[in-house]
């Protein structure tokens, strides 16, 4: 008797993990696209040309490489301010995941710059 209940619990703990893999490769791509956003914005505010550039452009150039990596931020959804010499990026967004029955929403917040 005592095999048998080992067997079962190595199987449940397989079962487990198993869907711990299934979540994580419908969970983990939104984090690295906004991850790697996230390290486009970054760059932008290290670029110097970028504070002779109007706002509408920098929210067109964002959305542009948000698009490219498949998330849902579009130009409206992006804020730039200025002030003397440097400017500010904010964006939100949200991406939906549906996960067998259950849907999760995740908002991500990329930003860079002073204030």
């Amino acid at each position: 008797m005592n095999s048998i209940a080992r067997w079962v619990r190595v199987i449940a703990g397989i079962a487990v993990l198993g869907i711990l893999a299934a979540i994580s490769v419908l969970l983990v791509p939104p984090y690295i696209s906004n991850w790697k956003l996230q390290r486009y914005v970054n760059g932008l505010i290290d670029d110097p040309s970028m504070i002779n550039r109007s706002p509408a452009a920098i929210q067109a150039q964002i959305a542009g490489k948000a698009a490219s990596l498949g998330l849902p931020l579009h130009a409206e959804d992006v804020r730039v301010t200025t002030s003397a010499n440097a400017f500010r990026i904010d964006a939100l967004y949200v991406v939906h995941v549906d996960i067998a029955g259950y849907s999760v929403d995740l908002h991500f917040r990329p930003a860079a710059g002073g204030s």
